[in-house]
């Protein structure tokens, strides 16, 4: 992987932590998240009439992903709820490449065994030093539940978006148009959940965070696309860990 790669996954990664850093000191996890989600979206359409779209093809990657990332704010929302950020962030992000390893064959990657010696060696070091912050309670053990689920999901939609940009010909666009309809499907499912006034009155009062994630998120995702159009997906998303 080139160096200047490598650093501006890096810098993904400080992004990534920072926007769930922001989620998780939320008081209500679930509403600040649909509203990050809006934002994103909101600030997706005001790009999109200026840049080029992503090419037919990638379509069915991307809409999938949708689907998957709906599931991947779910299970974040309910593993913040039940366990602290010191364990749950680093079991879901440490897990996610040993699991997208394992998918990878999938897409057609193929990984020299150094390459998946050094995933895993990143996955453990990751997640062992947060499995031992665990205690006996059922409240952690339900957070690791929900955080092992998010890292496969993790996985799954890494994989898809990894294919879908390489297919679409513009990470630029295909960023956008990502987060632009993402944020639709995550609207949905909390309308559903918690109603319509409630989204509502949040985003109005916490619009300044929602700006502030959804630049982040946007920013650290589209960097990890780009650079998977360079590098194999899965050292890609075991680098961006360090987050």
């Amino acid at each position: 992987m080139p160096a200047y790669v490598v650093a501006l996954v890096l810098l993904s990664a400080w992004m990534h932590a920072g926007w769930n850093v922001l989620i998780k000191r939320s008081n209500d996890g679930q509403l600040d998240t649909v509203s990050l989600a809006l934002a994103g979206s909101a600030i997706a359409a005001l790009a999109l009439p200026f840049i080029t779209s992503p090419k037919v093809s990638s379509a069915p990657w991307m809409a999938a992903s949708l689907i998957v990332h709906v599931a991947y704010y779910a299970t974040l929302i309910e593993a913040y709820r039940h366990a602290d950020l010191s364990v749950t962030y680093p079991l879901m992000r440490g897990a996610a490449p040993v699991f997208l390893t394992l998918l990878a064959p999938l897409a057609g990657e193929v990984l020299v065994t150094q390459q998946v010696v050094g995933i895993i060696v990143i996955g453990l070091g990751i997640v062992v030093p947060a499995l031992a912050g665990l205690n006996d309670e059922w409240k952690s053990r339900k957070g690791l539940y929900f955080g092992l689920l998010n890292a496969v999901i993790i996985a799954m939609y890494t994989l898809l978006d990894g294919v879908g940009v390489r297919m679409a010909g513009t990470t630029f666009g295909y960023t956008l148009w990502l987060f632009f309809l993402n944020g639709w499907g995550i609207l949905i499912f909390t309308v559903w959940k918690r109603g319509r006034l409630a989204v509502w009155h949040n985003m109005k009062s916490r619009w300044e965070l929602a700006v502030t994630g959804a630049l982040l998120s946007m920013g650290s995702y589209g960097v990890i696309l780009w650079a998977m159009t360079i590098s194999p997906i899965p050292t890609v998303a075991a680098l961006r860990e360090v987050s």
